[in-house]
């Protein structure tokens, strides 16, 4: 099998040669230099990208500025300004300041005019005929709740929540509003497969109180809408998950990441297997800065195999935490992982 003859046939329930071996994308390596055409053609890589947002579009109320490592955006909506804040470093970058504190600033927030965008598959297809075979190239969009978890820091839209939850139940509802038909046209393209990213917003801040009300009903459509196109769905869910797991697969999706394995996260495959029942795909459970990019060859190879007989033949995917930061080390490890799981096969 190829790659993408491997990972599909995981993803959809069947037992490949070998449990597929797929780093998220090639981390801090140089795409075009040698290790990571190695690791491209020796393991077998989820490449992610980016086909724009449908939430980002204020771009003409906006006034940018950048301030040494910060970018600055002041948004002058109909009701008053709002200031967000972002932050790079060499490793990283994040937000610092949100544009939205609290309710006042969500309703600021929603008067701007909503003009929708349209989605950009240039880049999706260029890499789709770039790895051809040697992997799965996925193309990233948000859920609904990643509209109020760009605007509002953590804290903000927990308080949020606790004070107001139908203003953010509305904030969440608009999103799905805006989201449903940019992917639709998205698969109207051509993308066939997905990266959602987003439902760790509930999981991990909000907990199990906000997932009948800010994930299922929204993300269960969302993947309804990209099924009725015959593509597939890979969602993206950090932090413990042992709570939700018949959450996940009543949601319909084909396969998840980066199921954390302790002390990272709670997840547990041969559990995590008895609940999904061939359902969902299992994808990652070796952390990529800690284990992939800190260990020895030897040390990673060990924990491999605990892992691939933990999980079984089928319906896994081996990889890491989807972290986009793995170094060189890292790299050399997960295509060390490929002779562990050939000796499994």
């Amino acid at each position: 099998m190829n790659s993408r003859e491997r990972m599909m046939t995981a993803i959809t329930g069947g037992v490949p040669d070998r449990v597929p071996v797929s780093p998220w994308g090639l981390g801090k390596l140089d795409p075009r230099g040698p290790v990571a055409a190695e690791l491209i053609k020796e393991t077998d890589p989820f490449i992610s990208v980016g086909i724009g947002s449908p939430y980002r579009n204020y771009g003409k109320y906006a006034e940018v500025r950048v301030e040494g490592s910060d970018t600055i955006t002041v948004l002058h909506t109909p009701e008053g300004d709002l200031r967000q804040v972002f932050r790079r470093s060499e490793l990283t970058n994040c937000c610092i300041e949100f544009f939205c504190k609290n309710a006042d600033d969500v309703h600021k927030y929603l008067s701007i005019p909503y003009e929708a965008p349209t989605p950009d598959l240039t880049g999706f297809f260029r890499r789709k005929d770039e790895i051809a075979d040697e992997g799965l190239v996925l193309a990233s969009i948000p859920n609904a709740m990643c509209l109020a978890a760009e605007i509002l820091s953590p804290e903000d839209l927990c308080l949020l929540w606790a004070d107001d939850p139908e203003l953010l139940n509305q904030l969440v509802k608009t999103g799905s509003d805006r989201l449903m038909p940019f992917v639709e046209q998205a698969c109207r393209k051509g993308a066939d497969f997905f990266r959602v990213i987003g439902g760790e917003y509930v999981t991990e801040q909000i907990g199990p109180g906000g997932v009948p009300h800010l994930l299922t009903p929204f993300d269960t459509e969302l993947v309804k809408l990209i099924h009725s196109y015959n593509a597939y769905v890979h969602y993206h869910n950090h932090g413990n998950v042992r709570p939700y797991l018949d959450f996940f697969v009543n949601l319909g999706i084909d396969s998840l990441d980066p199921l954390e394995g302790p002390p990272f996260g709670d997840a547990d495959l041969a559990e995590v297997k008895k609940v999904f029942k061939g359902k969902v795909c299992m994808v990652g459970n070796i952390d990529d800065m800690e284990i992939m990019g800190k260990c020895s060859t030897a040390e990673v190879k060990a924990i491999a195999r605990e892992r691939v007989l933990a999980a079984g033949p089928d319906g896994f995917i081996l990889g890491g935490t989807s972290s986009g930061t793995f170094n060189e080390h890292a790299a050399r490890n997960f295509i060390a992982l490929v002779d562990v799981v050939k000796e499994l096969a």
